[in-house]
């Protein structure tokens, strides 16, 4: 009996982006995003259905555009870069439910918080660039609750509205590098 031959994709930094949004004082989004970062998907050959991925990403690298924020962020009021300094995801099931669509599902953890959560996948396709790399695409969309992962920083406004929602955004862009 002959066994798939494993294959590895790796994040292709450079055409990939990492972004979080969150509601900040109930009327606007902030959006941030990470500048390093790392992942991979393995399949069984060039099929994408119950691959395993795994995903991490450097606190201290977060950027909302604003620095007091950014050091508010890395602060531990939220994601304690001093004491953890990455989040990561590794997945559970990755189940493909159309010819574009996926279900994502895995471990979070952030802050040493662990959680599991469903992310959706939108498979965006394969292709080989002009330098014949196997590339594929793929945007990965989801919410997950801050608190859940130990991200409790509160404030009200004088109305009594949150400063920062408690549900937070996930949209990642990503594409990845076929390996060897």
């Amino acid at each position: 009996m002959e066994t798939a031959v494993k294959t590895v994709w790796a994040i292709d930094p450079t055409h990939s982006e990492v972004q979080f949004k969150v509601k900040h004082l109930v009327i606007s989004t902030v959006t941030g995003l990470f500048h390093k970062f790392d992942g991979k998907i393995e399949t069984e050959g060039d099929d994408f259905d119950g691959a395993k991925a795994s995903f991490e990403a450097e606190i201290d690298s977060i950027s909302t555009n604003n620095k007091d924020r950014d050091a508010h962020l890395k602060s531990g009021d939220f994601f304690d870069a001093a004491n953890h300094p990455k989040l990561t995801f590794e997945s559970t099931s990755f189940t493909k439910k159309s010819e574009d669509e996926y279900e994502l599902k895995g471990i979070m953890t952030i802050r040493g918080n662990a959680k599991e959560i469903t992310l959706k996948a939108e498979y965006g396709g394969t292709v080989v660039d002009p330098y014949g790399n196997t590339k594929a695409g793929f945007e990965i969309s989801g919410k997950i609750n801050r608190k859940e992962f130990g991200l409790t920083w509160s404030a009200t406004t004088e109305a009594g509205g949150l400063v920062v929602s408690d549900d937070v955004r996930l949209a990642l862009n990503v594409q990845f590098a076929k390996q060897g």
